[in-house]
């Protein structure tokens, strides 16, 4: 600061009101400081911070889920993409943990409480029964629930939703006109809140339309499981006509499953893939898929949680409805023999 100081011609707390974005400078003193900083190089030291009481300048994010199938889901990759390009404009790091379960993502949020390792935290796959939300009222730390749902308020926490009800209801609807009537879902988690609004959601437009033979099955979201319930239910004697998977990964390896059983896609069973991306047109067929912006989706996460560090009110933010796009891999139900 005095190096600053000496370059700018100016004193040592018009620097510090400068670089720290606080009144009592003019505009042009302000630009002429970070102007100098910017010269010598000059970062915002952490650990300083720290010590005014100024925050970590880091925002932490838990990941409670098989670290195996971690690889291979674009979704959390293209998350985490939207994520540190907000992050990045504010020059706030990203501390990055897997975990083996919620347990231990909530012994991971008391030691960074306790350290003051972090300023606040991006949740993950909230469950039907969650421990973290009321925890982390309790510690005070400002949140983002990332695919939470509406009405669950707790006064530090923001949460961004995505309609996966409605989401279903559109598939089944594009299933149910193509004349599919045996329809089962490979689902991905089980516990998780959104696959049991995906489940329940199914479940009721199956009612709704009298169709008896419409399931979901629960998996890790790994392509072995996918593949390994897609060998189950297309070897009985009566097989779904579409299969719904809960990403990309199971629906290419359901493709596979199935060639290898010696059903075609989409002659004798249609698949839609619930994530878009690269891979659902690196097969063939080409795999229709529900589409959503998941980098924005992390942007929107991102910017609820730098407003919540910033004093600002927690919020519930809902981004697009996922829309399906129709491709190769679904078609018209073969009609019975």
């Amino acid at each position: 600061m005095k190096d600053i100081a000496r370059h700018a011609g100016v004193s040592q707390s018009a620097v510090s009101f400068a670089l720290n974005g606080r009144p009592g400078v003019s505009e042009g003193t302000r630009d002429r400081v970070r102007q100098v900083a910017e010269e010598l190089g000059w970062r915002p030291s952490t650990a300083a911070r720290q010590l005014s009481g100024e925050g970590a300048a880091t925002v932490g994010f838990v990941l409670a889920r098989p670290a195996d199938t971690l690889g291979v889901d674009s979704f959390f990759l293209q998350l985490v993409s939207g994520i540190q390009e907000v992050l990045a404009e504010r020059h706030l790091g990203l501390l990055f943990q897997v975990v083996e379960d919620v347990d231990d993502e909530c012994a991971v949020y008391r030691r960074w409480w306790a350290e003051h390792r972090v300023d606040g935290v991006l949740v993950v796959d909230p469950r039907t029964a969650d421990p973290r939300p009321d925890l982390l009222d309790e510690l005070g730390l400002p949140a983002v629930v990332i695919g939470g749902a509406p009405g669950e308020r707790h006064p530090g926490l923001s949460t961004v939703w995505a309609d996966d009800a409605g989401a279903m209801a559109s598939v089944v609807d594009e299933l149910y006109a193509l004349g599919h009537r045996r329809i089962v879902h490979i689902a991905g988690l089980p516990g998780l809140a959104h696959t049991e609004r995906r489940v329940r959601t199914l479940r009721a437009e199956a009612e709704r339309r009298g169709l008896a033979e419409v399931e979901s099955v629960t998996t890790d979201y790994s392509d072995a499981e996918g593949a390994a319930v897609t060998h189950r239910v297309l070897g009985r004697p009566a097989p779904p006509t579409a299969l719904i998977y809960d990403n990309d990964v199971m629906a290419v390896a359901g493709v596979a499953t199935a060639a290898e059983l010696g059903f075609s896609v989409p002659a004798d069973v249609s698949v839609l893939s619930w994530e878009d991306s690269a891979l659902c047109r690196m097969v063939k067929p080409w795999l229709s898929a529900l589409s959503r912006d998941s980098v924005e989706f992390g942007r929107t996460a991102a910017r609820e949680l730098t407003a919540l560090v910033d004093g600002g009110p927690a919020r519930t933010v809902r981004v697009p409805v996922p829309q399906v796009i129709v491709r190769d891999s679904t078609g018209a139900a073969r009609a019975p023999a």
